[in-house]
């Protein structure tokens, strides 16, 4: 692989996309989670409620600023490294961009001050509306962003004239055949991805024997929300599949390893695709099964990598390997979750160390899942950004090697001293643990906190 302008610019978006997507699947289930949290806490008055938003809000407010700071980052790459494609699809990615920073980034920074610094200055039900908004906000950035993505794959209502792409019909633009099967997908690894964090932090309380009330509380509604929402996102996955393999029948292949167009394809668990041999090396497969998932058909056909030309191929390897370790993952979040309904229904889900081990381990699982899938689905696309109809080597801008490859070592030093130090503020929320119950006189939920990390009614140096 040569280190060329394409190859360069492909390594930046893709070193840049992966730190950004990071901080939207986290804050979109946590912006769920706080309202929950405060909802709760207004229709039960139990205070642990108040706790737990209180100690996630300050997570939420880190990682809400680094998804927007890395969010820019990424749409210059348009510009500078991509302008061939900006300007061939700017009459219809443009005005998705635009409904997005509108409907959605507008109402989140319209009520993130009121969130944030809202709680002893407006009215509790004013707070928990803010909340509310800012927790619909990111639902709405992701319904537009997954649009403009899905329309990449699966392009649809717009005439093509003279190399640019025009809109034709909005409808088609924004609901393209893919978007609806992506959204869901994308939205419950976004929920599931927070719900493992909460989980893991929960549990490494238990195991430290601190933060109690707050611990069990997380525990036992990450338990029940997984529980519900893992097999859920396997039946999303199966329908975002066969939707995959009619529109983009190459990268199913790809993902399967899978050369030959046969019926009753087997399913390799695992292989080493060989892609200049046209073959898998040390496969262990199961006969048929690759056929019964995709085509929910004992004998269904599959159309191997063989039937398209070398060109219209994606990257083998990369794919195969990213999908399996997201159905791994997926396999192991389901494993936690039906191991915590068993636990909690033997009254066990607070006092077994080796569950809350487990958990601690799958902290980071929906991270390294929604990577590997954006992974499989990314690189799947190749060689198009626009699929079947923009090659990527015809999308970048004219620039130099020496200057992209001066701009990505830059994005990787300053995204480390940045991203650094907001992982290290994160860490640190989180040693220091939620808020200790309240003793009596009963102290006001709404009073001014001291600090940025102490809690209200808490004076300056009274806690480690």
């Amino acid at each position: 692989m040569s280190l060329d302008p394409e190859i360069l610019s492909r390594i930046q978006f893709a070193f840049v996309v992966s730190f950004h997507i990071l901080f939207p699947a986290f804050t979109i289930g946590l912006a769920s989670w706080l309202a929950m949290c405060e909802g709760l806490y207004l229709a039960t008055s139990r205070d642990v409620f108040r706790r737990l938003y209180q100690f996630w809000v300050k997570i939420f407010a880190v990682s809400f600023g680094m998804g927007v700071v890395s969010g820019i980052v990424m749409s210059f790459q348009f510009g500078t490294n991509w302008s061939v494609f900006a300007e061939a699809t700017a009459p219809v990615l443009g005005p998705l961009f635009s409904y997005e920073v509108l409907t959605a980034f507008f109402l989140e920074a319209t009520f993130l001050g009121i969130m944030l610094f809202g709680w002893n200055k407006v009215g509790p039900r004013l707070h928990f509306f803010a909340t509310a908004m800012v927790a619909i906000g990111t639902m709405l950035s992701a319904f537009w962003i997954l649009s403009a993505n899905s329309w990449m794959h699966t392009p649809d209502g717009f005439e093509l004239r003279d190399g640019i792409f025009y809109p034709v019909d909005w409808f088609k633009i924004v609901f393209n055949p893919s978007f609806p099967y992506r959204l869901v997908h994308m939205v419950l690894a976004a929920y599931l991805t927070t719900a493992f964090v909460i989980l893991g932090v929960g549990a490494w309380y238990r195991l430290r024997d601190t933060a109690h009330e707050s611990a069990r509380v997380m525990l036992m509604m990450g338990v029940g929300f997984v529980s519900i929402v893992t097999p859920l996102q396997i039946v999303a996955g199966d329908f975002h599949g066969l939707k995959t393999l009619e529109y983009q029948p190459a990268k199913i292949a790809a993902m399967e390893a899978h050369w030959d167009t046969e019926r009753g394809a087997a399913l390799a668990l695992f292989a080493w695709p060989d892609s200049a041999a046209e073959t898998n090396h040390f496969e262990i497969a199961i006969p048929n099964l690759a056929s019964l998932i995709l085509t929910h058909e004992w004998n269904g056909e599959l159309v191997g990598l063989k039937d398209f030309p070398r060109s219209e191929r994606p990257p083998v390897a990369p794919i195969f390997f990213s999908f399996r370790i997201m159905v791994g993952l997926g396999i192991l979040m389901l494993i936690a979750g039906m191991s915590g309904l068993w636990l909690a229904w033997r009254r066990r889900l607070f006092d077994t160390p080796w569950y809350h081990r487990y958990l601690v381990a799958m902290t980071p699982s929906g991270f390294i899942a929604v990577l590997a899938g954006w992974i499989t689905t990314e690189i799947g696309r190749q060689p198009y950004t626009v699929y079947g109809l923009l090659r990527t080597s015809d999308s970048v801008s004219p620039v130099g090697a020496p200057s992209v490859l001066a701009t990505l070592v830059t994005f990787v030093v300053v995204y480390g001293i940045v991203f650094g130090a907001g992982l290290y503020y994160i860490l640190r929320v989180v040693r220091t643990g939620p808020e200790r119950p309240p003793v009596d006189p009963k102290p006001d939920p709404y009073a001014t906190p001291a600090r940025p990390l102490s809690y209200p009614n808490e004076s300056v140096g009274e806690r480690s």
